[in-house]
């Protein structure tokens, strides 16, 4: 997928779009700061080029079709705000994992379940996926919450699954089967 094919999902609010060189700043600002990064797979970002890597690795997994990510703009101002991803595809089972950044401004105002709503409805309806999942720190109440308002279930917990910045960290595994979804839509 490209910038003329990957699919732009819109809601009320925000907009699920491509992700160009004219948002790495917008990337450097969410991916830099360590309260939005306490429960990422990485580090934050130290430095600007990080966000410009970012926004190749996000350009050639879109291209090879590897992920699926996209920006998460406010529609008002097409300012890019965070990204929502599927990931780990695997379109002969029908399951993709999800993942999500939110920049710490935007926190708290929707935005994220709104985008995901628009996102899950995609990968259920248009991508016909059966079963999205999602890895989530015990510790990140407000992902937690934002996953169980879509219908995602906790299905295990994994312990000591990953070593970030120095910690330890456990995760929950959280899963959707598009079943659920289409019984439960919150639209």
């Amino acid at each position: 997928m490209n910038s003329n094919t990957l699919p732009i999902i819109t809601t009320d609010r925000v907009v699920l779009r491509w992700v160009s060189e004219n948002d790495i700043d917008s990337l450097y600002e969410v991916f830099s700061d360590p309260q939005v990064m306490r429960y990422w797979a990485t580090p934050p970002y130290t430095t600007r080029e990080a966000a410009v890597e970012l926004q190749r690795e996000i350009a050639s997994g879109n291209e090879n079709e590897t992920m699926i990510k996209w920006g998460l703009a406010l529609r008002d101002s097409d300012r890019l705000i965070g990204t929502a991803t599927l990931f780990n595809l695997n379109l002969d089972n029908g399951r993709a994992e999800i993942g999500y950044a939110l920049g710490r401004a935007h926190w708290g105002k929707g935005y994220m379940n709104e985008a995901l709503q628009g996102l899950l409805t995609h990968a259920f309806e248009v991508m016909q996926l059966r079963r999205l999942e999602a890895d989530v720190d015990p510790r990140n109440a407000g992902s937690i919450r934002t996953l169980e308002r879509l219908g995602f279930q906790r299905e295990g917990f994994l312990r000591e699954r990953w070593h970030v910045n120095g910690e330890i960290q456990d995760a929950i595994f959280y899963g959707l089967l598009r079943r659920e979804w289409l019984k439960s839509d919150p639209r």
